[in-house]
Parts: structure tokens; C-alpha cells; sequence
């Protein structure tokens, strides 16, 4: 995984439980990068899980909340760092349904080893889409943190629906996003 994903979680977990708790946790987690990130590193999955896990302890939070709020922490991440992809778009709908064939074109452009998630979203009406997320990793929770984000980053009320459907080779989810008026 790309090293600012770890980069990114652990500012959150800063601002959450402070720098000390952090640096705490980074010493007790058996870390084969010893807990040393920079945001163009790459950096085994495993260790982003372990680091959510200890966050999870010392927070109290289930690691599946850990999760969902780190991808909404991600999400404004990603405005302010890439508006670009959010100022053509009218809405959480249509930003949502151009991951794959916008956002990630252009992430394969500047990091081609990249091993991205696949969205596969399916327009029902101007209020309704439904989108398929499949990876090799558990990041269910982060992507559902990540749909909440820009659904309030567009100023939407909506109801998101997840169901985690069964595969042997991946991790999926099928979201329903319905806007509210």
C-alpha cells in the first residue's frame, strides 16, 4: 500500500489520542517498517490492519469504526490534495461513479505498481446509485468511510446501504447510495 495511507493514519490517530498514545502504540506493534512511513513508500497491508487493531484497543472503538472514520479522514484528504477531480462533479454521485475510470486512470498515471481496489457503480436514477467495491483487502469499513465522506462533502443527506457479499478471492461490498431530498 502507499506509503500516505499510513502517513494519513497515523495524523488522524494524532488528533484523536494524542502524539504520545500514537508513538506508544508504534512502539508495542511488531511493525516489520518499525513504524516509519513517508507518504512514497509502499508498505505491506498487514501492518495498516495491526496499526487499526491498536487504535481500536486503546480507543475502544471497533476496528470496523476505526476503519469507516479513517475513510472519511481520507476523503478530505483527497480534496484538498486532488480538488481537480471535485470541481466538474455535481454531485457525490457522479464523483463516486468516475473512481474508477477518472481517479484511478490518473493514480496508475503517477504510481503504475499500484494495486488499487475496483469500483464498479451502476447509475439507477439522479438520486440512486449503486456501486460494487472488490479488493484483495479487508477495507470494506475504509471504502464505506470513504462513500460517507463525499456524500458529505457534496452537502447530501443520504441512506448508504452495504452488503458484504461472499468470495473466496476478494473482499466485496455492494453499496446502494440514495440521496435524500
Amino acid at each position: 500500500m502507499k506509503g500516505i495511507v499510513f502517513v494519513e493514519l497515523i495524523r488522524m490517530a494524532e488528533t484523536e489520542i494524542g502524539e504520545d498514545a500514537v508513538d506508544d502504540i508504534l512502539d508495542q506493534c511488531a511493525l516489520s517498517s518499525g513504524g516509519a512511513y513517508t507518504a512514497v513508500g509502499n508498505y505491506p497491508c498487514a501492518e495498516l490492519l495491526i496499526l487499526v487493531e491498536a487504535f481500536s484497543s486503546r480507543t475502544g472503538l471497533a476496528s470496523a469504526e476505526v476503519q469507516r472514520r479513517f475513510g472519511k479522514w481520507m476523503h478530505e484528504h483527497f480534496v484538498l490534495s486532488y480538488p481537480s477531480f471535485f470541481t466538474d462533479k455535481p454531485d457525490a454521485l457522479a464523483m463516486l461513479a468516475a473512481i474508477e475510470d477518472e481517479v484511478h486512470v490518473e493514480v496508475r498515471k503517477l504510481y503504475p505498481e499500484a494495486e488499487l481496489p475496483r469500483f464498479e457503480t451502476e447509475r439507477i436514477d439522479a438520486n440512486k446509485l449503486q456501486m460494487t467495491y472488490r479488493s484483495p483487502r479487508p477495507l470494506n469499513d475504509f471504502c464505506q468511510g470513504l462513500v460517507e465522506g463525499c456524500v458529505d462533502h457534496f452537502g447530501h443527506r443520504a441512506d448508504i446501504s452495504r452488503q458484504d457479499l461472499p468470495s473466496s478471492e476478494e473482499h466485496v461490498s455492494h453499496f446502494t447510495i440514495n440521496l435524500r431530498h
